[in-house]
Formats: C-alpha cells, sequence, structure tokens
C-alpha cells in the first residue's frame, strides 16, 4: 500500500516544510491537497519534490472548477494528478430534498465530464450529512453517486460512522466507484475531545483491517490517511502508518 497523507491534518502545524520531511521520515510516498493549500502552488510543489513527495489526487471545491477552470487544470497538470474530488458543502449551501440532491448531482455530472475529458478521474467526498436519509429513504449521497455512470466516490469511511450508517454496508453498496478511501479513526466515546473526537488510525474503533480486506476487491487507487484536528500531527502520522504497515505483515 502507497502511503498517503492528507494535508488538511497538518493545515495548523506549519510550516510546509518540516510538515514533508517528517512525511516522508515516517514512510509517506504521497499526499493529497485541498482547497487552501493550492495558494502559490508553485512553490508547494518544490517542497514537495525535494521531500520526494508525490501528489496524485486532490480536493477541488465545486466553485472553483465552475469558476476558474483553468487554473483548476494548470494545477492539476502541475502536480500530475489522477483524480480530482469535490470535497464538501457550506451547511447553507445543502438540498433540502432530494430533487435538490438531484439536481446537485447533475450539476456534479457536467463538472466530471468537463474533467474525465481532460484526462482525470472525477468523484464526490463524503462527510457526515451526505448519508442522513431524505423523506423518500434515499441518502444524498445515493442520488449523487447515481447522478453519473462515472462518478466516483472518495470515500471516508468515518463520517459515514457519524452520519449514523454502516460503513460496510455502504462499501459494499458503492464498491465499483470506490476509487479513493480517506482512512481515518474515530476515538471511543468521551476521549481524545480536544481532537474532536478523532483517533490516529488503528487506535480508535474503526475497524480498518476488516474494511482494508473488504475493499481489496474495489478499484481504490489511493489509501489516504487523515485526521481532522490532530493536536500533534507527527504522533497521528507516525502511529496510522506504523498500523497501516502491520496490516501487510
Amino acid at each position: 500500500m502507497k502511503l498517503t497523507y492528507q494535508l488538511y491534518s497538518s493545515r495548523n502545524h506549519p510550516p510546509l516544510e518540516a510538515t514533508a520531511k517528517m512525511l516522508a521520515a515516517n514512510g509517506y510516498a504521497a499526499v493529497q491537497g485541498f482547497a487552501h493549500f493550492f495558494e502559490d502552488y508553485e512553490s508547494k510543489l518544490a517542497v514537495l519534490q525535494a521531500a520526494g513527495l508525490e501528489m496524485r489526487a486532490a480536493h477541488f471545491g465545486i466553485e472553483n472548477l465552475e469558476g476558474d477552470w483553468d487554473r483548476c487544470m494548470a494545477i492539476a497538470k502541475a502536480f500530475g494528478l489522477e483524480s480530482i474530488y469535490a470535497p464538501y458543502l457550506m451547511p447553507d449551501d445543502r438540498p433540502a430534498d432530494a430533487a435538490g440532491w438531484q439536481a446537485l448531482g447533475a450539476r456534479l455530472a457536467e463538472i466530471g465530464k468537463k474533467v474525465n475529458d481532460a484526462g482525470y478521474g472525477f468523484g464526490w467526498h463524503n462527510h457526515d450529512f451526505e448519508l442522513v436519509k431524505l423523506a423518500d429513504g434515499a441518502t444524498p449521497l445515493e442520488l449523487l453517486l447515481t447522478a453519473s455512470d462515472t462518478m466516483q466516490w472518495e470515500a471516508d469511511l468515518a463520517w459515514v460512522v457519524r452520519g449514523g450508517a454502516d460503513p460496510l454496508a455502504e462499501l459494499n453498496k458503492y464498491k465499483e466507484r470506490i476509487t479513493s478511501v480517506h482512512v481515518k479513526d474515530i476515538a471511543p466515546a468521551g476521549e481524545c475531545a480536544d481532537e474532536d473526537g478523532w483517533a490516529d488510525v488503528g487506535h480508535g474503533t474503526m475497524d480498518w483491517k476488516g474494511l482494508i480486506a473488504a475493499l481489496k476487491d474495489a478499484p481504490v487507487k489511493h489509501y489516504i490517511a487523515e485526521h481532522d484536528k490532530p493536536s500533534d500531527d507527527e504522533r497521528f502520522a507516525r502511529r496510522s502508518a506504523e498500523f497501516l504497515r502491520s496490516l501487510e505483515a
């Protein structure tokens, strides 16, 4: 497994130069970028290259892909991306009903066609709100993934759990769409309150051994370690890498 790290995990622990060296020292080969990372992206690319890190997957907001297409494509080309994922909707932007989610799915399908035509995979990255059932029993995730035959899913299975769903059931339902996985863990109840209840991978309640085994026949290209609020990003990176490597032993 090529270890990949979502740089969002270290957004509160600058500078990038130190983060890149720390990741390389802990055996990471790749990173994933997010929206704010791509400000002054040329200099950041140089930092990653100096540390021997590559980037093959990134998050671009819907508004960026629709409103600043040329810059998004320039970034994708510069980093040598393979996959682009739309990552999030602010609460005020989230549809209120199935019709709204279907309309968003159609919008994403149009973006996806452009991204695919440019030579990149395109998909959606979930949080918890896409797993909350609508009045008709469907979930927003279902409506987004079925809006296009080519829509991929970057599955954040810990957010699936926080959304009240069964990660294994969702994985099996949409396995053929999963091209990337955010490997994140949830602390036992009452623990890690200062880290918003997240845990280092392999040190929480998620059955990552079972989930990764279930993903063996899915078209996953990227397994990406992430923690939304680590108090110590080196600790998170190191312990998560150790656990993930142990699954291959």
